[in-house]
């Protein structure tokens, strides 16, 4: 059975800033060869990852066409009352941050068992999700 990866905004930032090579070379790789397996983010990802390259001084051409890599590669989740609820109790038991939640709730309702990220405790499992630091 495939994986089916859920892509934080870290990974993606790496992967449009360049500014750490080494770890922009991780998230290219990650991404390449998981290229055939389902991936998804979140609105709250593009929204993210747009902001930081707008604040990068990327022009809009540039923002555009990352925006369509990401819809040509991902499937987008889009925030549910089911979604935000959710990140309310994973809050709640496990005193994640408001946005790290909503990332995490969005996993699992995509149904995702990765959750690709930096930020997070590395195997970290909820419902059938495991959060893997590929950067690690």
């Amino acid at each position: 059975m495939a994986d089916k990866i859920f892509l934080d905004s870290n990974v993606l930032l790496y992967l449009f800033l360049k500014d750490e090579y080494n770890k922009y070379k991780i998230a290219e790789d990650y991404i390449k060869i998981n290229v055939n397996n389902p991936m998804f983010i979140s609105y709250q990802v593009i929204n993210e990852v747009t902001n930081q390259l707008i604040r990068n001084n990327f022009n809009e051409t540039i923002v555009i066409k990352n925006i369509e890599y990401l819809y040509k590669i991902c499937t987008v989740q889009n925030f549910s009352k089911e979604i935000l609820f959710h990140a309310s109790s994973l809050r709640e038991k496990h005193k994640f941050s408001f946005w790290d939640s909503i990332i995490i709730s969005s996993a699992v309702k995509c149904g995702c068992n990765i959750l690709a990220s930096e930020d997070m405790s590395d195997g970290f499992k909820i419902d059938n999700l495991v959060i893997k630091n590929i950067f690690q």
